[in-house]
Formats: structure tokens, C-alpha cells, sequence
């Protein structure tokens, strides 16, 4: 089960998912990132993960995240 759930309608191809993958791995705490692109869903795992950094990230990464 994933810490953290955010809909990311912007995802549509693979660069989108390293875009993201790379940005949200970068956020302190989190250790695993899994982004499903048909689904435009990030699911973000770890502990003492702040969601306003995440949603940062995404947005770092050219997307718009909202939570789910």
C-alpha cells in the first residue's frame, strides 16, 4: 500500500515517467516512486514523507499532481 497517492493527468509517455520518477525520488524520505501511466497515477512510498514536497516535485517535473 502506498504512503502517498497523487492523479497526474499530464503523464502520457515515458519521459514523463522519469520526469517524475526522477524528481519525487529526490524528496526526503521516500523510497520507492511507482508512476502508471494509464492510470496518471504516482504512488510514492517511505517514511516521513512530506506531501507538499512531492506535490513540488511534480510540479518541478512540468506536471500537475493532485492528491488522490
Amino acid at each position: 500500500m502506498p504512503d502517498l497517492t497523487y492523479l497526474v493527468p499530464g503523464m502520457t509517455c515515458d519521459h514523463c515517467r522519469v520526469a517524475v520518477t526522477d524528481e519525487v525520488g529526490k524528496v526526503p524520505g521516500v523510497d520507492t516512486v511507482v508512476v502508471d501511466l494509464q492510470a496518471k497515477r504516482v504512488e510514492v512510498r517511505g517514511a516521513g514523507i512530506d506531501g507538499d514536497a512531492v506535490v513540488a516535485a511534480i510540479d518541478e517535473a512540468g506536471y500537475d499532481a493532485v492528491a488522490a
